[in-house]
């Protein structure tokens, strides 16, 4: 039986499940092992590590703690008061008006990265004015409807991911800047501190930046050096300002002190690189690479509305909940119905019921006819469905992407 325990509850000779962690914070090389000292527990504490998942059939048992499938119906009615409390951001522009230049964007700003990380690698100082105009076009595109670039942008390869996460973290970083309403200039170099937050890993070897499985102890060390490396190759730009250098110094860093360089806690973590930190670390799970496979989007918001009762700030948390929905514009979900579909729009008080497009009939293994239909809409009125799950587009052999924008006859 899988049940989760508090790290002070943990044992020797209970058999860890899942150490319930985003990657690379701890330092064992497998997730699931039989605790056999003390030295592995006092690891797991020291690695920030609050809770975790133990199988009490293949180790110690703790006789009252809960079940997982009973944590997780906690997690989940939370998340569920969550997602019918807040009101999520109205687009500007239609999704289908915003797309193209969306794809454009994208394509200049992964370019940019690349030419960026190429330059740090060589010691040469960030030249500002060709970096300017690309966050100003992210930040235009994110005004005019967020939903198309950060959609377009959850599609990443295994060998672009270091560049298109950074291009990621700008865009998502800007979308929630402006779901708090948060000025214009402060918006801008947010999403500045977003796109470079990443160059101090220009200076990681690759053989340890792609290794196809975990980090050794050393190798960790050397990676987590990238803050403090990339703080110092900014700095050398006359024009940078201090949020973009403090997001880039500080967005590993957590409210329990479990972070890194520093080690600081909340009250020396400044609010914009609190929201940095949430963005990078939802963009990193979510995403495939050489090591893992990434993990779905409501999957993802989950794991961290749990890690916020430490790492994260909870009230940023909800809020980034409240701007990316959860369940985000280019998901593929299935319907109660059994149908697949693709989510579209957000709707604007209940993430849980978003507008979809309908393309796929899984009984029957058929495309069909792409329909819009607003779940949060009772039966006859375009509604009457719920999604049941999100669902990977590999599974299905479809790609939903293609079916974002559906015209409908007048």
């Amino acid at each position: 039986m899988l049940k989760k325990i508090d790290v002070s509850q943990l044992r020797v000779g209970m058999f860890i499940h899942d150490l319930s962690c985003e990657w690379m914070t701890h330092p064992f090389v497998r997730n699931r092992f039989v605790i056999s000292k003390h030295e592995e527990i006092a690891k797991i504490i020291e690695a920030g590590i609050h809770d975790l998942v133990i199988d009490a059939r293949r180790g110690l048992d703790v006789r009252d703690a809960p079940t997982l499938a009973e944590a997780q119906a906690v997690t989940e009615a939370e998340l569920v008061h969550i997602a019918t409390s807040q009101q999520a951001p109205v687009a500007r522009v239609a999704l289908g008006d915003e797309l193209k230049r969306a794809q454009l964007v994208r394509e200049q700003a992964t370019d940019l990265v690349r030419t960026v990380m190429a330059d740090a690698r060589l010691g040469k100082a960030i030249e500002m004015d060709r970096v300017a105009p690309v966050v100003q076009a992210i930040t235009e595109s994110i005004l005019r409807n967020p939903a198309a670039l950060v959609g377009l942008l959850r599609i990443k390869s295994k060998d672009d991911y270091t560049f298109l996460h950074s291009v990621s973290v700008c865009a998502l970083l800007v979308a929630f800047c402006r779901s708090r309403k948060l000025d214009q200039d402060t918006t801008w170099q947010a999403g500045l501190g977003g796109l470079l937050h990443d160059t101090g890993k220009a200076l990681i070897p690759d053989s340890i930046l792609n290794k196809p499985g975990p980090l050794t102890v050393e190798e960790f060390e050397i990676v987590k050096k990238h803050p403090r490396d990339g703080y110092q190759i900014l700095i050398q730009s006359p024009d940078i300002g201090p949020i973009p250098l403090d997001i880039t110094l500080n967005h590993h860093e957590r409210r329990d002190a479990s972070g890194y360089p520093g080690g600081h806690g909340s009250d020396a973590i400044s609010e914009l690189t609190q929201m940095a930190a949430i963005v990078d670390v939802y963009d990193a799970i979510t995403a495939d690479r050489c090591y893992h496979k990434g993990i779905s989007a409501a999957a993802a918001l989950r794991k961290i509305h749990e890690w916020s009762r430490h790492h994260f700030n909870p009230a940023l948390t909800q809020d980034f909940m409240r701007c990316v929905g959860i369940y985000p514009v280019g998901t593929m979900v299935l319907l109660e119905s059994g149908r697949l579909a693709v989510v579209v729009e957000a709707h604007e008080t209940n993430l849980l019921s978003p507008k979809v497009h309908v393309f796929f009939d899984t009984k029957n293994s058929v495309y069909i006819k792409p329909v819009l239909v607003d779940l949060a809409r009772p039966f006859g009125a375009g509604g009457a469905d719920r999604i049941v799950r999100h669902e990977q587009p590999p599974k299905w052999n479809v790609d939903p992407m293609k079916f974002l924008v559906v015209h409908q006859a007048p």
